[in-house]
């Protein structure tokens, strides 16, 4: 089982990154655009503990792959969790926690996964996954402090 946790700060309100991060059609903006990452599903305005989302996205030499999440836990303005249901990971649970501190929010991710004990995973794990997943996390901090700059 892999880790990440990564915090950053956001100079927005409590409700403003809730409003950004509970709207599942931003994900889009937040992807690394290499991944040519795709929502399949309608997906409502606000997020709701149990719903199911269909991607699709291009993590490796151009191949579409289907993922499908389901988002198994809500605290409104505390935090989400998110699950792979369907798609390349053994195991995909990620909190999505926020926390108003002085002059904005903290937000922390927390990323548990797993691509699965055979010498695939291991060789795709150590060749490409473990780089891949570390860089999607790199790119979102980049472009969420681009987006909510002073």
């Amino acid at each position: 089982m892999h880790y990440i946790k990564q915090q950053q700060f956001l100079p927005i309100t409590l409700a403003e990154a809730w409003r950004f991060f509970a709207t599942p059609t931003n994900l889009n903006k937040i992807t690394p655009p290499e991944m040519k990452f795709k929502v399949l599903s309608e997906v409502p305005e606000q997020m709701y503990e149990g719903l199911i989302i269909r991607y699709e996205i291009m993590p490796m030499l151009n191949i579409p792959m289907h993922w499908v999440t389901e988002i198994t836990h809500i605290k409104p303005l505390q935090f989400f969790v998110d699950e792979q249901r369907q798609g390349p990971y053994n195991i995909w649970h990620h909190e999505h926690h926020f926390a108003e501190v002085e002059g904005g929010v903290m937000m922390t991710d927390i990323l548990h996964y797993d691509i699965g004990k055979s010498i695939f995973g291991w060789l795709a794990g150590h060749l490409f996954v473990h780089r891949a997943v570390r860089q999607i996390f790199d790119h979102r901090k980049v472009v969420l402090d681009e987006l909510f700059k002073k």
